[in-house]
């Protein structure tokens, strides 16, 4: 069985279970390119080592496809069809094995154009067939002793981008660079938005004064135009997912 495994919460579960179902016939593969950021490469290895389970990692380059990279609004359909494509071609050399994703229940009524890709690949999504919730699926993973359990959501770095501006291994890098030194200084929850060359911060909304409050004006500023932004600011409304798919009909 191979899991496509970020090393979210979600599909953290379904390898959890399929290493203690499958043993070593199960196989974690991560999909590694610069829309992932760093950091959370580096937890995805860490995560499966915990596990236990085999973990390999896949170069994809949707980043040569302009139906990614000009970033239009079924960005993710072009992105997962990269990534299966190449699970594909691991399933064809390992004996036949099945692929499974993390999709849960509540993926499926929210804008999530990559799962039409998967479909159409015959990917399974265990949690999302038996209606096991975001929520369900921390639960589960806490009773289970998962140390990620509560880890924040983190979907990938283009997801930052508004939706027409081109996407580059460049701006992804400056966004995967800004986020983990916010994280770094103690905000773990965060999104930085690329509006052109202008960096936007999203914080929990309970953190905003706290952010302003604690962390260097002037530290924060000589950072974000160190790496190449512009311009800084902090987004009054707080960190909402999926914000910049408000102006999408589903």
């Amino acid at each position: 069985m191979c899991i496509a495994y970020s090393g979210g919460v979600d599909s953290s579960l379904v390898a959890a279970i399929a290493k203690e179902q499958l043993g070593d016939k199960a196989l974690a593969v991560t999909g590694v390119s610069p829309a992932l950021a760093p950091y959370l490469r580096k937890e995805a290895q860490q995560q499966a080592q915990w596990m236990g389970i085999r973990h390999k990692e896949c170069i994809t380059e949707e980043l040569n496809d302009p139906s990614y990279s000009q970033n239009p609004k079924d960005r993710c359909f072009a992105c997962k069809t990269e990534l299966h494509r190449r699970l594909k071609e691991i399933e064809e050399i390992s004996n036949g094995y099945k692929v499974l994703d993390g999709v849960n229940h509540d993926d499926l009524s929210e804008y999530r154009p990559g799962i039409r890709a998967a479909m159409q690949a015959n990917v399974r999504s265990p949690l999302a067939e038996l209606n096991i919730t975001k929520t369900s699926i921390r639960l589960i993973s806490k009773s289970l002793g998962f140390p990620w359990w509560d880890k924040p959501a983190q979907p990938c770095l283009a997801s930052r981008v508004p939706y027409g501006e081109t996407i580059t291994s460049k701006r992804l890098n400056q966004i995967a660079k800004a986020e983990e030194w916010l994280i770094k200084n103690g905000f773990t929850q965060v999104r930085v938005r690329a509006q052109g060359l202008a960096a936007r911060i999203e914080l929990p909304s309970k953190q905003i004064q706290v952010f302003l409050e604690s962390l260097n004006r002037q530290k924060t500023i000589n950072y974000f135009l160190s790496i190449g932004f512009t311009s800084v600011s902090i987004d009054l409304e707080g960190l909402i997912s999926g914000k910049l798919n408000r102006d999408i009909d589903i």
